[in-house]
C-alpha cells in the first residue's frame, strides 16, 4: 500500500519537514556522488550498527572508532538506494506536515529524532549482535505516523494498491490504513526468517518500534495547538 495523499489540512507550513526533506536530499546526493569504497565505508561509519553498540570490546576489535552513539541519529539520514530515499520521503510528505502542524515546529523536530532513536532501540533489542548498519529514516517516519494515527483518527488517505499489473486506487480510513501498515511490520518481525543480514533487508522491528513511540508519546510533549485533531465527523477535515 501506497499513500498519495490525505485529506487533513494544514494551518502552518512544514517548514520542519522541509528541513528534513532537504537534510536527507543532500545526504543522498553525497552518497550517490562516492565510489563503493567510500559509500560502505560511510554506511559503516554513520549508519548505526548494533553491535558497534551493544558490545564495545567487538567494535574495538574491529576498528571502529570509540561510542558510536551519535549514529543513532545519524542513520537516519542515510539511504540505501533510490526507492530506498522516494519512499521514505514520501510518506514523510504525506504524513508529518499535519503531525508538525499540531505540535509545532521545535517540538515535532524533537518527536522526529526521538521517535526514531526510539525505532533503533527495538531494532538492537531483537538483533543486538548484528553487524550490519541500520539506515534509513523510515524508523522516524514510522513515529510520525504513530502520531499521526493518535492526532486525526478520523482522517482519510488515497492510497495506491497495486493488484498484479493493476494498480486500484481507493480512500481508506487513515487508522485503517497505518493500522494494516503496522500489523504487517508486527508480523513481517515476528516471523522474519532470520535477522536482518544483509543491506537489502528490512529492519521490521525498527518500524514497529517507531510507530509504538509515536503513537504512545506524541501527547506527551506538551499543549497541541490543533485546529483538526480529533475532530468527530470526516467531514470537518474538508472544510480548506
Amino acid at each position: 500500500m501506497i499513500p498519495i495523499k490525505d485529506n487533513v489540512p494544514n494551518i502552518r507550513k512544514p517548514v520542519v519537514v522541509g528541513i528534513i526533506f532537504a537534510l536527507n536530499l543532500l545526504v543522498f546526493l553525497f552518497e550517490l556522488s562516492l565510489p563503493n569504497k567510500g559509500l560502505l565505508l560511510l554506511l559503516q561509519l554513520y549508519g548505526a550498527v548494533p553491535a558497534r553498540l551493544t558490545d564495545p570490546a567487538w567494535a574495538e576489535a574491529a576498528g571502529f572508532p570509540s561510542q558510536g552513539f551519535d549514529s543513532a541519529v545519524t542513520y537516519m539520514f542515510l539511504h540505501g538506494g533510490w526507492l530506498h530515499f522516494l519512499l521514505n520521503m514520501w510518506v514523510l510528505w504525506v504524513f508529518a506536515d499535519n503531525v508538525e502542524d499540531a505540535l509545532g515546529h521545535w517540538r515535532f523536530a524533537a518527536f522526529y529524532l526521538l521517535s526514531g532513536v526510539a525505532a533503533l532501540a527495538m531494532h538492537l533489542l531483537f538483533n543486538p549482535g548484528s553487524t550490519t548498519p541500520v539506515v534509513g529514516a523510515s524508523g522516524a517516519i514510522a513515529g510520525v505516523m504513530g502520531g499521526y494515527f493518535r492526532l486525526f483518527p478520523h482522517a482519510r488517505v488515497v492510497t495506491l494498491i497495486p493488484i498484479v499489473f493493476i494498480p486500484w486506487i481507493v480512500e481508506l480510513p487513515a487508522v485503517a490504513f497505518l493500522g494494516i501498515w503496522f500489523v504487517i511490520q508486527l508480523a513481517s518481525g515476528l516471523f522474519a526468517s532470520a535477522p536482518v543480514n544483509d543491506g537489502q533487508s528490512v529492519a521490521w522491528w525498527a518500524h514497529a518500534g517507531g510507530f509504538l513511540f509515536g503513537l504512545l508519546v506524541v501527547r506527551l510533549l506538551g499543549p497541541l495547538d490543533c485546529r483538526y485533531c480529533y475532530l468527530p465527523e470526516e467531514k470537518a477535515y474538508d472544510r480548506r
